[in-house]
């Protein structure tokens, strides 16, 4: 929770700052500056609009969009109506949207079709209505959908703050039902352990709809009542252009952030000025230590490192900005964070020692949303959540991230579980069988390399199988390469030898065109 008890829960974050800075900058999106009075009054306004729509408690209501103040707003509208907001990236594909509306039974579809082309599809797809919400852009509604609306509580350790669907540890899409003492942990402690003011100026290029975003960028900034830049798309020179007019002070990102960052500046030899961000921080995926030292000699702060999931919403340690580290170190646990590093028998592994890492504390996710059976596998009875990841804390209590105990690709911050990528391949008429692999990139990220094996006389090449994968993948899912195989590695079970693709894959092994 927050130090102030007038913030119960996170739709409580923008009245108080209308109440207590009524005429400081909230949100930005290109020439449109509003006020946390100004945004109080649109949120509330939205939210009668949801009213009128049919939006009970308890419901579960989809924004699909990219960040911009139609976002921002029905995040915390829905929530007024104490229904489940559910952010959903508009850059999923019809698919994979249409997989999460029917799981989650959403009441309503809502796109934010003025700073996304891909909402607008998705709005034309699902047969949405164009509106006008008050002050906000134009938006586009679906009809009202019968659903069941889940019980609520007026308690926020209980009543979900949001719904965020993940790939999580199995190739099924899972809703992680955060609640809002979970999300208003994590957004007290990023905001606090970075300093944050309200004379910051955030840079918001991290996707809202991603925990990340959501709660140590979006969450967190506006909680300490900060102005924040609300950026659709992330581009370097966009980016650098905004932080030397603005004055950014805050950019948190993905290290794929960074690396093209850095790509940027090096191709034109531009540099940021004025030097104007005193904090940078790097999540979601592995940070490179070079990619690590090259963006604090160029950007003039230190980079900091962080880690989480989001089933923990997500922030589970940071490293300290008075204590700058020269390793790939992910800080020590945010406070009430209880950590457990076992063996392979669930055993407390030696201080130092390498184990399997559990989580307890007030940011453990409430559960899976219809998923009693998922929950209980990653929940222990003490309430401790397996993160899958394998890691060790030194004697200071900094954590470091060994590896990954499950089959799981990070790709720009966002899980991506081979089975999904796999069945969308194997559905493809020429394919036989498909497997898929992680290979580390230089940039901190993992590429997603797929092997394939054809049926007999089939004849699809890469560019069809790239573009069979672009219509049912969102783009961070699509593979980097489509390997054509004579036959997939097996055993004798039939199971695929995943080893050797990934050493097939390290070694860059099978032409550019993808067929060996």
């Amino acid at each position: 929770m927050t130090a102030d008890p007038r913030v119960r829960f996170t739709h409580d974050i923008p009245r108080l700052q209308a109440l207590t800075r009524p005429g400081a900058t909230a949100l930005v999106q290109g020439d449109t500056r509003w006020s946390y009075a100004e945004w109080d009054a649109a949120i509330d306004a939205a939210a009668q609009q949801l009213a009128t729509h049919g939006v009970r408690p308890g419901d579960r209501v989809a924004v699909i969009g990219e960040n911009g103040l139609v976002v921002a707003t029905l995040i915390h509208a829905i929530a007024r109506r104490r229904a489940w907001p559910m952010i959903l990236n508009a850059r999923l594909s019809a698919r994979e949207i249409d997989v999460i509306l029917t799981h989650a039974q959403a009441r309503l579809a809502v796109c934010a079709i003025d700073v996304s082309s891909d909402a607008a599809s998705h709005a034309r797809r699902i047969d949405a209505a164009t509106a006008r919400w008050g002050a906000l852009p134009a938006l586009q509604v679906s009809a009202t959908r019968a659903a069941e609306p889940e019980p609520v509580s007026d308690d926020p350790n209980h009543d979900v703050g949001a719904l965020i669907y993940t790939s999580g540890t199995t190739g099924a899409p899972k809703g992680v039902m955060l609640t809002h003492a979970n999300l208003l942990h994590v957004a007290h402690w990023s905001g606090a352990l970075r300093g944050m003011t309200d004379a910051d100026r955030v840079l918001a290029a991290l996707p809202i709809s991603h925990v990340f975003g959501l709660t140590s960028v979006f969450l967190a900034s506006t909680l300490y009542g900060a102005t924040v830049h609300l950026v659709a798309r992330f581009d370097p020179q966009a980016t650098l252009a905004l932080i030397a007019r603005e004055g950014v002070t805050v950019f948190q990102g993905v290290p794929a952030m960074f690396a093209r960052l850095l790509e940027h500046l090096r191709a034109t030899a531009e540099r940021p000025s004025p030097r104007s961000l005193r904090y940078a921080s790097a999540g979601g995926s592995p940070l490179d230590m070079t990619l690590k030292r090259d963006a604090e000699r160029l950007l003039g702060v230190a980079l900091n490192n962080g880690y989480g999931m989001t089933e923990l919403a997500p922030t589970v340690s940071t490293t300290l900005m008075d204590q700058p580290r020269n390793d790939d170190s992910v800080g020590p646990p945010l406070p009430e964070i209880e950590l457990r590093i076992v063996d392979a028998e669930g055993r407390v592994v030696a201080p130092g020692a390498t184990g399997l890492l559990k989580v307890r504390g007030p940011t453990v996710m409430r559960g899976y949303y219809r998923a009693e059976h998922a929950t209980a596998q990653i929940i222990d009875t003490d309430g401790f959540l397996d993160t899958g990841d394998l890691a060790r804390q030194d004697r200071d209590g900094a954590l470091f991230i060994v590896g990954r105990a499950k089959d799981l690709i990070i790709h720009s911050g966002f899980n991506v579980h081979p089975e999904e990528v796999e069945a969308v391949l194997s559905a493809h008429r020429d394919v036989t069988l498909a497997a898929i692999v992680g290979r580390p990139a230089a940039d901190g990220n993992e590429d997603v390399i797929a092997f394939v094996q054809l049926a007999p006389g089939a004849t699809a090449d890469e560019a069809e199988l790239r573009t069979w994968c672009a219509t049912h993948l969102a783009p961070f899912k699509r593979p980097t390469r489509i390997i054509v195989l004579a036959a997939l590695p097996a055993s004798s079970t039939g199971k695929i030898r995943k080893a050797e693709l990934r050493e097939m894959a390290a070694r860059g092994l099978g032409p550019a065109c993808g067929t060996t």
